[in-house]
C-alpha cells in the first residue's frame, strides 16, 4: 500500500483534507510562538518599569539594545542548529532539545527576582533553544508532503496559522498577566514557559507519527542502506549540474537578485522591529490607554470577539485532531488538552476581570496582537491577489511593502506633532497605533513570504542553504540595528520630538520603496525569467 502522505499509517488520517502529523506540528509550533511572542511582549516593558513595579527600572535606551541584540540573535542561531540537525541530531530530537532549552530559559527569567543573572541566563537558553527548534519544525512540515504542488503551499499556510495564533495568544495573555498588578512580570515570564513544556511534552509523545522523518542520520541509516548507492549516484549528478551552474551567468545573476532583496529587506525589518521596542514605548508612555463610558464598552466586546473566536477555531481543530489520533497517541493528546484547559480558565479570568472593570486600561503589550489577527485576517486576499492577473512583480511587492511601513510610521509622527520637546509622557488616541500596525502588516505580507518565496526560486540547489543563511544574516542585521536605533529615541525627543523621531522610520523605507520601484526592470532581467 502506498501512502499518501509521509510519515505513518496514523498520519495518512486527515483533518481538515492534510495529515494529521501536521496538526502536531501547527499546536507544537503554536506553543513555542506563544512563549516567544509572549516574552517579547514583555520584555522591553519589563526593562524600563521602575523597580517599585517590579521592573529594573533600566533607560530606555538601554533596554531597546538588549531587544535588538536578542532579537538579532534568534535569527543567527537557526543556522547553527540547523547544521547541527543535519549532521547529528536529526529535527525531531533537535525540536525537543530546543524546547526544553526555552521551557528552562523561560523559568530561569521567572526567577530573575533573587538574582539578575537568572534573566541573562534565561535569555541566552531562549536563543539556543530558538536556534534549534526554529528551522527544523519547518522542516519536518515540507516532508510531509510528497508533492510540491499547491498541497504542501497550503499546509504551509495553515502551519503559519499556527504561527500567528501562538503569537496573537502569546502577547494577549502573557501582557495581560505580566502588566497587571494582581501578579506581575515573573508569573508573565513563567507563563511562556509552561506551554512550551506543554508543546515540547506533545510532541515528544507523538512523534512516532511522522515514520522516519526527521529521525538522526544514526536512525534513518538501516532504512536507507538499500537505496543509499542510487541516492549518491543522484547526488553526484544534482552536484555536477549545481557546479556548472554556479560558474553560469543566469546564476550569478540570480544570485546578485538575492542579495539585492536580502539588502533592502534589512530596511523593511529595521523599522518593522519598532513593534517590540519604540513602538511598546510609544503605547506605554505616550499612549492614552484608560477607557471610560462607551470607549470601554466597546473595547471590551471587541477584546472578547478577537479572544474567544479564535480560541473556538484552534479547539475545534484540537477536537478534530483528537479523532483522528487519540487511539495511537493518547498521552501527547491529554497533555495537549490540560494545556487548552490552562488557556481557557487564563481567557475565561481576563475577560472577567475587564468587563467588571468600569475604567480598563488598555495592557501596552495589547497593541502588539494587531500584527498576528490583520495578517489572519489580509492573508487570504494577499494570496488571491497574488494569483490573479493583477499581481506585481517581486520587486514591486518589496517596494509597496517599504512604503507602507514608512506610511504607517507617517501616522504615528503626525499623532505626535503637539507633544512636547522632550516629553516623557503623553495621552495619543489609540488609532494611531491600530492603524500603524494594519500598515505594518499590510506590508509584511508584502515581504516576508514573497522574499523567502523568491529565495527558494532562485537559488540553484546546491546553494540555497547558504542563500537562506545569508537572509537570516540579513535579519539579524535589521534586528540589532532596530534595537541601536531605538536607543537613540530619548536624545531625538529631546532635541527634536517625537514626530521627528517617527519621521526617521517613514523616510528612510519610503526612500528605498522608490528605489526598489526604479530598478524594477533591471531586477526582472537579472532573475532570468523567473517569476
Amino acid at each position: 500500500m502506498e501512502y499518501k502522505f509521509g510519515g505513518s499509517l496514523t498520519n495518512q488520517r486527515t483533518v481538515l483534507g492534510h495529515p494529521s502529523g501536521l496538526f502536531v506540528l501547527f499546536f507544537t509550533e503554536m506553543w513555542e510562538r506563544f512563549s516567544y511572542y509572549g516574552m517579547r511582549a514583555l520584555l522591553v516593558l519589563f526593562l524600563i518599569s521602575a523597580i517599585v513595579d517590579g521592573g529594573w527600572g533600566w533607560e530606555r535606551a538601554d533596554a531597546a539594545v538588549l531587544y535588538g541584540w536578542y532579537t538579532g540573535l534568534v535569527y543567527i542561531t537557526p543556522i547553527i542548529g540547523g547544521f547541527i540537525a543535519d549532521k547529528f541530531t536529526g529535527y525531531r530530537n533537535a525540536i525537543v532539545i530546543g524546547a526544553l532549552l526555552m521551557t528552562l530559559g523561560h523559568a530561569s527569567m521567572a526567577l530573575e527576582g533573587f538574582t539578575s543573572n537568572f534573566f541573562y541566563i534565561g535569555l541566552t537558553l531562549l536563543i539556543l533553544g530558538n536556534g534549534l527548534f526554529k528551522p527544523n519544525i519547518s522542516s519536518i512540515v515540507g516532508q510531509l508532503y510528497k508533492s510540491q504542488g499547491k498541497e504542501k503551499d497550503a499546509g504551509y499556510t495553515i502551519f503559519y496559522m499556527g504561527i500567528n495564533a501562538g503569537a496573537f495568544l502569546g502577547i494577549l495573555l502573557c501582557g495581560y498577566i505580566g502588566e497587571s498588578p494582581d501578579w506581575g512580570w515573573h508569573y508573565g515570564f513563567g507563563l511562556a514557559g509552561i506551554f512550551m513544556f506543554f508543546g515540547m511534552l506533545q510532541f515528544y509523545f507523538a512523534q512516532k507519527i511522522f515514520g522516519r522523518i526527521g529521525l538522526s542520520p544514526a536512525g534513518t541509516k538501516d532504512f536507507d542502506n538499500a537505496v543509499e548507492d542510487e541516492f549518491e549516484k543522484t547526488t553526484e549528478v544534482v552536484e555536477e549540474i549545481a557546479d556548472e551552474a554556479k560558474r553560469s551567468v543566469v546564476t550569478r545573476d540570480r544570485l546578485l537578485v538575492i542579495g539585492v532583496f536580502a539588502f533592502f529587506t534589512i530596511f523593511f525589518w529595521w523599522a518593522f522591529e519598532q513593534a517590540g521596542s519604540s513602538m511598546t514605548i510609544f503605547a506605554n508612555d505616550y499612549t492614552d490607554r484608560v477607557l471610560e463610558g462607551d470607549g470601554a464598552t466597546i473595547f471590551k466586546v471587541v477584546n472578547t470577539l478577537l479572544t474567544v473566536v479564535p480560541m473556538l477555531i484552534i479547539t475545534y481543530v484540537l477536537g478534530m485532531l483528537f479523532k483522528q489520533t487519540f487511539s495511537k497517541y493518547g498521552l501527547a493528546n491529554i497533555l495537549l488538552a490540560i494545556s487548552f484547559v490552562i488557556i481557557w480558565i487564563i481567557v475565561v479570568y481576563m475577560l472577567m476581570q475587564q468587563f467588571n472593570d468600569p475604567a480598563p486600561e488598555v495592557p501596552a503589550s495589547w497593541f502588539g496582537i494587531l500584527n498576528s489577527f490583520f495578517i489572519i485576517a489580509f492573508a487570504p486576499l494577499f494570496s488571491k491577489i497574488w494569483q490573479s492577473k493583477y499581481n506585481p512583480s517581486g520587486p514591486v511587492k518589496f517596494a509597496i511593502g517599504l512604503i507602507l511601513v514608512g506610511l504607517g510610521f507617517a501616522f504615528l509622527a503626525y499623532g505626535s506633532m503637539g507633544i512636547p520637546l522632550g516629553a516623557k509622557t503623553a495621552s495619543v488616541s489609540m488609532i494611531f497605533l491600530v492603524i500603524a500596525y494594519l500598515l505594518h502588516t499590510l506590508g509584511e505580507l508584502c515581504v516576508s513570504p514573497v522574499g523567502l518565496s523568491y529565495v527558494s526560486k532562485l537559488a540553484p540547489l546546491k546553494l540555497v542553504g547558504l542563500m537562506f543563511g545569508i537572509w537570516f544574516v540579513a535579519n539579524f542585521i535589521a534586528n540589532l540595528t532596530a534595537g541601536i536605533t531605538a536607543s537613540y529615541l530619548d536624545p531625538i525627543v529631546e532635541e527634536y520630538g517625537l514626530a521627528t523621531f517617527f519621521l526617521i522610520f517613514t523616510a528612510i523605507p519610503v526612500a528605498a520603496g522608490l528605489v526598489m520601484l526604479a530598478i524594477n526592470k533591471w531586477m526582472i532581467s537579472k532573475m532570468h525569467g523567473v517569476r
